[in-house]
Order: structure tokens, then C-alpha cells, then sequence
């Protein structure tokens, strides 16, 4: 009864924190400091309030997976007391999502003060039976408990007050911070109704009442047994509190279960102070403490752990994933698993692998069909971020299908759900996956190939299990060996050697990859079964095809060797060219005085460094033109890189004679970088470039130069540089990058020589898996980027939409939305796949660009030659458009390593383009000779 008093003192105090400040109630002086100037403000904020409800209400019509848009709203709620609301807000997010401690705490309070007639008590005792079942938490069973000692005058209430006190024991009694209270409200509790069963003073009590004591102490003498047991922290003052609370002296069998309790006690205090110390979420924290608990081995502790663990971390599925298997393999309580397995899949609904897993718990506990029927559905529903992981639950799905079939018999209703769930499963990861993802997510068709297994080997229906492997092959796979070869296994053991020849000699002309394989293995199946007929076809067919194949691959071969020969004859002439240079210039220097020479030596560093940079950027030619195409390819921003021309010196010469006298060179000073942007992609007829660009730029400063670059014949090529007088200036100007100028978007990108910055990344966007972000194809050409916010907005927060548009700014019907966060990103999907706007379909999938294959290409091949990891070119591999930036030191196969590295240096154009070999270049008979000739 106490424990009564106190906890209706505890609701009172509760009630008065809750009160606003200036409430009458509170007795504050809210009428002497309030003016008409608060009282308005008020009114505004109860009226903006009321505004964000609503918009928060119509947010969750859209999008019920709103996790913070529901707390929001139930925030909002109480705050504004709307009670009948409140309450329809959190039993809408309690069917969605496992609420927390905190959330249920609050609906719990507010629910007990509303409650006042039996009624009401019992739908107060169902929201605490689904309150228990999300979390363990010690808080919520306490409250639980107090709350059921007010209906204690009912019929059966001491019972059920001690049935719900002993759920809770089990539940939350091992909690070594937080288990002692729970203890002490139940001795309290007993100690409440001894109190009672006293008899009046004087009186001398009957045998009942005299039993009745003796049982009701006996009660509370059992429960300080079973407390002082288990390790939990205060131990040492409720072993005191039983010694002055016992009449009897305590046995020894309680003292030594106690001071064993105590050791393992000092056991788990640096866990758990650990977990006191460390900060949100302490995953790492909790992982040691469950593997301490696993060692020690008792399934009650290591439940409870990890429980605590998923209280505070129920977003981490790899946890979910080892409570799961821990619950499966050691304790096979079928409620004890399934629920868990829920409320993981609630939890983490994007993660295939619990969804899988909850399959398999549920079928191992021998579920009804339906339900597990009900729940695959529920899984494809999910919002899977990859294609893989359809897949994946299809596989799953399939199997547990497969294993209810009786195949003894010819047929029956589970052989053709199997038969009709396969067929179900291609068409989805067709129809639905492959859309979505742009990416079947199936590429060799395993879930095809289980099938013809099944077919074979169960059905004996190789027909079917021929005509499923025929499909497999014409989706891209007949190049592989591997694919073949496991058709012939399948054949091999079911089939007959008729099949078998076929789809070896089938094999022996598709594949393209290991070719010699199928080979060995036609020949191996013609010498042991085939007729001399059969044996002369395959060895003369085999023979023709590896002809074919080395043919193809001695051509490769050669074809890389000259390259490579090319390469290397054009690093040696660079070489011989540079050492020349170098030569010549440190004879200059011996000619004049110390001071002078050190003065020239100055110059003739970067006088060294404006002669090599064309060197640097040039392909062939030796003009400006071709320094202005490379630079313009090197940035990736120009759509056609214009095919590499051998550099021949012999010719540079008279080309660039030529050149010369039909157009002006464009030199680009490479120091004046930081000044400058390179603009490209505009239109080839653009009338006096310079003046139009001028009139563009001068928004963002003052432009000291445009330099438009021409082709022979006086055409714009359509990209030029921009020079202006502040850096400040030119950083401005990379703003206008993608401004539509005579139809066409204006690429505008900073001025770097990527042979100093191998680094530089120009496209700007991300090549790799956001899950915040969307990725929409089939939109219509006439879609405007306010129309498809409008289409997106409605299921989260949008912070970007691009539009994807061609070179000459045309629409392409693609375009990339990003959200806030990955939970928004993945109801957009789910909501908006499918959609037609303007009567287009839609397609809608996170954002994962597939990797681009290495080009067949010089390029590639030199890159291969010299070894250099495909890393270098990022995750989607070498565009199109990109050339080599690989450090010349690093292509000379015969410098060593060290070297090479040391080559790599970027800090000095000087130092990275001197040769190791320096000192050899002039020795001190050179230098006597050379003065000797003065």
C-alpha cells in the first residue's frame, strides 16, 4: 500500500512539471507580467502548431514509414494536448515500428491518468502487455508492476500483482544496475500485505492467521534468498537489511550463494562501468560484455545482454543477426524466437539476411503455410536497396517451397505452387527487379538453374529441365565455359550422350572465355563413348576453334608489343631530348660568374619548365591547337577526344610550320592557372565568341583576356579559356558551370594541368551507392525540374533534383533526386516505382551507378603494360574521354622502384622531369674542354 501512496505521489509530482509556465494552477503571476503583446504571440504559435499537425498528418498519409515525421507529430500532440489525436498518432506508429522506452514511458502515463473506471484499467494492462514485448526494459516492467497494485482490491489482485511482479523478475531480475529495484518494489509489496495479515493489538491470532503469516513471511524470506544470489550492485545493503530484518540467523548455504554472487559481481563491474563511461550507441562496449557472458554461459544473462545491447542499438542488423542465431541455436523456444526474428525484421525491414532468417525460424518451429506465405510477401515489400537481395529472399522462399513437396508422387498441390512460384520468381526479378535496378540482379540465372536441377533430379522431367537451360543461355551466358559445363553435368547424370554431344560441340563455338576447357572436355566424351566418326568430328572442330582463338590472341599480343615498343621508343626520345636540353643549359652556365650564375640558374629552371610543358601536353602536333584539345580531354568535359597521332619529331617541324601560318597559337600560361577556367561544350556557331563570353563573365569580374581556340580552317571549336584579373573572380566564375548559353549547357571547370595534378577529379558527381538519393528513368522529354519536385516532394524532403540532359542540353528522360535520409530515399521508391506522369511509365531505384568497363583502347593497353593498378582511374574505371596520367617516371620498365616513386614527386616541375641518370650527363673533361674552346 505504500508503494501505492508513493507512486500516486510520484504521478502528482509528474502532473505539476507538466503544467506550462503561467498556468493558474501554478500559482506563478502570469496576469501581472503577461501583456497583449504575449498573449498574441500565443495565439501565432498555437495557430503555427496547429498548421505543422496538419501538414505532418498529410505527410504520414503519403508516407507512413516516416519515423521522425511520427515523432514529430506525437510531439506536437501532446504538447497541444490533443489527447483523442495522441493517442490515434502512437497506435498508427506502434503498428510500424517497435516504440522506445522513452515513447511507450509517455503513452503509459498519459493512458494511467485517463484511466479511472475497470474499463479502463484493462486497456491500460493491454498497452503494458505490448509495451513489454518491444523492448526489455526495466523501467516500463516497474511501472507495470506499481500500476497493477491499485487494482488490487479486485477480485484476484494480490495474484495477479504477483504473477506480473514475477514476469518481471524473469524478464529484468539478472539486470545488474537496474534489477535490485525491481526487487525491493516486490519485497515492498509483500511486506505491505504482512503488514495487514497482522493481528489487532492484544488479540491472540486464530491458526488461519497464524498460517497465514508464517507463509506470508516465508514469502519475503525466499525473495532476499533468491535476490542475494545474483550479482547485482547495492548487494551489500540488501544482505544487511536481511540480517536486521531476520529473526533467525541467515544459513549458510544463502551466505556462501551470496559471496559467490558477490565474485562474479567484481567479474562484470568493469563492463558495466564501461558502459557507464562510454557514449552512445556503445556497440563496441556491449560486444565485450556479451562475449564475457558467452564464455560464462548462462542463456538467462546472455538473453538479457542483448537485449540491453538492441535497446539502445535496435538500427544494427549484424546485431539482430547474432541474438537471432544465439536464440536458434541454443535456446529453440519457439515465442522466445519468433519474436525476436519480428522485431528484427521491424527494426531493420531493408536487411535480406533477417528477413531470410525469420523464414527459416518459422519453419522450423512449423508455422502454418499461410502465415509464412503472408510473411514472403511482407519481404518483398520490404524496399531492398539491391537487386541481389531479391534474389536472395526468392532463393529462400523457394527452397522452404521445395521442401514441402512429396516427390514420390507424380503430382500434387505443393509440387505445383513450387512449379508456379519458380515460374512467379523469373518473371519478378524481370519484371519488377530488373526495372527498378537496371539490373537483373541474377545474371547467371541461379534461381533458373535450381529449377532445372529440381526438374531433373526430383521430377525426372529432363524436357523441361533442356528448354529452362536454353533460356539461360540466350540471357548472355553462352561465352562462359562454366555455364556449359554445368548444363553437361546435368545432362551427364540425367540425360543421355545424344544431349550431351550437342551441347559440347554447342559449347565447343560459343565460348569465349576459357575455350580449351570445353575442348578437353568434348574429347574426353568422345573417347570413351563415341564412335571413331564422332571422334574425328570433334578433334577436327576442336582443332579449327583453338586455331581461331590463338590466331585472335597472337594478334593481341602483337598488337600490345608495338604499342608497348611505341611507347618506350617515345619515352626514350623524351629522354634523349631532356638530357640535351640540361646538357646545353649548364654549359651556358659555367660562362659567367658566381653571382651571375646563380641568377641564371634561377632562370633557366623555369625557362626549362615553359619549354617542356607543351612536350608535357602535346600528342603529335606542335601547335596551340592541339594543347588546347588536350587540355580540354584531360578535364573530361569535351565530348569527342580526338584520335592520338604518333609523335613523330621528324614531322612536328613542318606541321607546325604550317599551322602556323593559317592561324595564331593560343598559349596558355600555366602560372596564371589559379586566375583562369576553361569553358567548353559550346556551340561551334557561336558569332565573335570573344565578345559574347565577355559580357558573360564580367558579372563575376573583371576578365583580363578570352582566348577562344580555332581549328585550321578559322572555325570555333567551341571551348577557350578565360582569364581574369582575381582569383576570386574565376572561382566565381565556376558557378556558371552548366548555364545554358545559345541552347547548350556551358561547361565551366577549373584550369589544371593533370599531368601536375593526376589527382583532379572533374566529374562531380559521386559514381558510387547513395542511399539518399534516387535515380528516375522513362520521364518525359517535356518533365521540368518544378514538376518532378512536385511528384517527389510529397514522400520526404527534397534538398536537389538533376535533370540529366545531353552535350547540346536536350533532355534525356533521367534525372537524380536527393532526399534527406536513406528511410525517405526507400518510401520514394517503393511509392513512386512505377508511377506514370505524363503518360510515361517511370522507373525508380537508388542511386548506384554500374562500374564502366576499361576501353578497348591504346590506352588501356599501355596501361596494362606498365602495371599500373586499375584503381587509378577511379570506381567507374577509364572514361572515354580521359587519357593517361600515369607519371613518366613510373612508364620506364627499366627504372627501378625506387626510382620510380621518387619520379612521382609533384612539388617541382623541375625536379620531377630530371632524369635519375643526371650525374652521367657531363663530367669534369667535358667541362675542360668546353672552356678550352673559348
Amino acid at each position: 500500500m505504500a508503494a501505492a501512496g508513493a507512486e500516486a505521489a510520484a504521478v502528482a509530482a509528474e502532473e505539476e512539471k507538466r503544467l506550462p509556465e503561467g498556468d493558474p494552477e501554478s500559482g506563478g503571476d502570469s496576469e501581472d507580467e503577461g501583456d497583449s503583446d504575449s498573449s498574441g504571440d500565443g495565439e501565432d504559435e498555437e495557430k503555427e502548431n496547429e498548421a505543422e499537425i496538419q501538414r505532418l498528418e498529410e505527410q504520414l498519409s503519403i508516407n507512413a514509414f516516416d519515423y521522425n515525421c511520427h515523432l514529430d507529430l506525437i510531439k506536437l500532440l501532446r504538447q497541444e494536448g490533443e489527447l483523442v489525436k495522441l493517442r490515434r498518432a502512437r497506435q498508427k506508429m506502434s503498428e510500424l515500428f517497435p516504440l522506445t522506452e522513452e515513447i511507450w514511458l509517455d503513452w503509459l502515463k498519459d493512458e494511467i491518468k485517463m484511466a479511472s473506471e475497470s474499463s479502463e484499467r484493462e486497456k491500460v494492462y493491454e498497452l503494458f502487455e505490448r509495451a513489454v514485448k518491444d523492448y526489455i526494459c526495466p523501467e516500463i516492467w516497474l511501472e507495470y508492476a506499481q500500476y497493477s497494485i491499485g487494482g488490487i482490491g479486485q477480485e484476484g489482485g494480490i495474484e495477479k500483482v504477483r504473477s506480473i511482479f514475477e514476469r518481471a523478475l524473469t524478464a529484468v531480475g539478472l539486470h545488474v544496475t537496474k534489477g535490485t529495484a525491481l526487487w525491493e518494489a516486490y519485497r515492498e509489496f509483500e511486506n505491505a500485505i504482512l503488514e495487514t495479515a497482522q493481528p489487532a493489538p492484544g488479540s491472540v491470532p486464530s491458526p488461519e492467521q497464524q498460517q497465514m503469516l508464517c507463509s506470508q513471511l516465508e514469502k519475503i524470506h525466499t525473495l532476499f534468498r533468491r535476490q542475494l544470489g545474483i550479482p547485482l550492485l547495492d548487494m551489500e545493503a540488501s544482505y544487511a537489511e536481511y540480517e536486521e530484518w531476520s529473526e533467525d540467523p541467515i544459513p549458510e548455504t544463502i551466505i556462501k550463494n551470496y559471496k559467490k554472487a558477490l565474485q562474479q559481481l567484481e567479474k562484470c563491474k568493469p563492463y558495466e562501468e564501461a558502459l557507464l563511461g562510454a557514449e552512445t550507441p556503445k556497440l563496441a562496449e556491449y560486444q565485450a560484455y556479451i562475449d564475457f557472458e558467452m564464455k560464462a554461459g548462462d542463456p538467462a544473462r546472455i538473453q538479457l545482454i542483448y537485449e540491453r545491447a538492441l535497446a539502445e542499438n535496435c538500427l544494427v542488423p549484424d546485431l539482430w543477426a547474432r541474438y537471432n542465431q544465439y536464440l536458434d541455436r541454443q535456446l529453440k523456444v519457439k515465442e522466445l524466437v519468433l519474436s525476436a526474428h519480428d522485431r528484427a525484421v521491424r527494426n531493420c525491414p531493408w536487411t535480406v539476411g533477417l528477413w531470410i532468417r525469420y523464414l527459416l525460424a518459422m519453419e522450423r518451429h512449423r508455422v502454418d503455410h499461410s502465415i509464412i506465405s503472408e510473411m514472403f510477401e511482407k519481404a518483398l515489400n520490404a524496399g531492398f536497396i539491391q537487386a541481389t537481395d531479391y534474389v536472395e529472399i526468392w532463393q529462400a522462399y523457394l527452397d522452404y517451397l521445395r521442401r514441402r513437396v512429396d516427390f514420390t508422387q507424380d503430382s500434387s498441390k505443393e509440387l505445383e505452387e513450387l512449379r508456379s512460384a519458380f515460374a512467379r520468381a523469373v518473371e519478378y526479378l524481370k519484371q519488377e527487379v530488373e526495372e527498378r535496378f537496371s539490373e537483373s540482379g541474377d545474371p547467371s540465372c541461379t534461381i533458373m538453374q535450381n529449377w532445372a536441377r529440381v526438374e531433373a533430379r526430383l521430377c525426372n522431367n529432363m524436357q523441361k529441365a533442356r528448354e529452362l537451360w536454353d533460356n539461360i543461355m540466350t540471357k548472355g551466358n553462352a561465352k562462359y565455359a562454366n555455364m556449359w559445363l554445368e548444363y553437361y553435368n546435368l545432362e551427364r547424370a540425367h540425360g543421355d550422350t545424344q544431349h550431351c554431344r550437342k551441347a559440347l560441340h554447342r559449347a565447343v563455338q560459343c565460348t569465349s572465355d576459357y575455350p580449351e576447357h570445353v575442348c578437353e572436355v568434348l574429347l574426353t566424351l568422345e573417347r570413351i563413348e563415341g564412335t571413331l566418326e564422332d571422334w574425328d568430328a570433334a578433334v577436327q572442330k576442336t582443332e579449327n576453334r583453338l586455331a581461331r582463338v590463338n590466331e585472335q590472341r597472337a594478334k593481341a599480343a602483337e598488337k600490345e608489343a608495338a604499342l608497348a615498343k611505341q611507347e618506350e621508343e617515345k619515352a626514350e626520345q623524351r629522354k634523349q631530348a631532356r638530357a640535351e636540353k640540361k646538357a646545353s643549359k649548364k654549359a651556358k652556365k659555367n660562362r659567367v660568374g658566381d653571382k651571375r650564375k646563380a641568377d641564371d640558374d634561377d632562370e633557366g629552371e623555369w625557362g626549362q619548365e615553359e619549354e617542356e610543358q607543351p612536350s608535357k601536353r602535346h600528342k603529335g602536333d606542335g601547335d596551340g591547337i592541339h594543347l588546347e584539345e588536350d587540355m580540354e580531354v584531360e578535364t573530361g568535359l569535351y565530348g569527342r577526344s580526338g584520335p592520338e597521332k604518333p609523335d613523330r619529331p621528324g614531322n612536328q617541324k613542318e606541321k607546325a610550320s604550317t599551322s602556323r601560318k593559317d592561324i595564331p597559337k593560343v598559349l596558355h600560361d600555366s602560372s596564371k592557372d589559379n586566375v583562369t577556367v576553361f569553358v567548353s561544350n559550346l556551340s561551334y556557331t557561336m558569332a565573335d565568341p570573344e565578345v559574347k563570353l565577355k559580357e558573360l563573365f564580367e558579372s563575376c569580374g573583371e576578365v583580363a583576356e578570352i582566348r577562344p581556340v580555332f581549328s585550321n580552317k578559322g572555325t570555333f571549336r567551341g571551348y577557350c579559356y578565360v582569364e581574369f584579373k582575381e582569383e576570386k573572380s574565376a572561382l566565381q566564375a565556376l558557378g556558371l558551370d552548366r548555364k545554358v548559353v545559345e541552347g547548350r549547357p556551358m561547361f565551366v571547370s577549373p584550369c589544371v594541368d593533370k599531368n601536375k595534378n593526376p589527382d583532379f577529379k572533374v566529374f562531380r558527381y559521386s559514381t558510387t551507392l547513395e542511399k539518399h538519393k534516387l535515380f528516375i528513368s522513362g520521364l518525359p522529354f517535356s518533365c521540368t525540374k518544378e514538376e518532378l519536385e512536385d511528384v517527389c516532394k510529397a514522400h520526404g524532403d527534397v534538398k536537389d533534383i538533376r535533370l540529366v540532359t545531353n552535350r547540346a542540353g536536350k533532355p534525356k528522360g533521367l534525372a537524380y533526386v536527393e532526399y534527406e535520409n536513406e528511410a525517405q530515399a526507400s518510401q520514394a521508391v517503393l511509392k513512386m516505382d512505377g508511377l506514370t506522369v505524363k503518360e510515361h511509365v517511370i522507373k525508380v531505384a537508388i542511386s548506384n551507378p554500374p562500374l564502366r568497363k576499361l576501353p578497348d583502347k591504346p590506352e588501356a593497353g599501355r596501361a596494362s603494360q606498365f602495371a599500373v593498378p586499375r584503381q587509378v582511374y577511379g570506381a567507374r574505371g577509364k572514361g572515354r574521354t580521359q587519357l593517361s596520367m600515369m607519371p613518366r617516371a613510373l612508364q620506364r620498365q627499366s627504372t627501378p622502384v625506387a626510382k620510380a616513386e621518387n619520379g612521382m614527386v609533384q612539388n617541382s616541375p623541375a625536379t620531377s622531369s630530371e632524369p635519375p641518370e643526371e650525374p652521367k650527363k657531363m663530367s669534369n673533361a667535358d667541362f675542360a674542354k668546353m672552356l678550352l674552346k673559348k
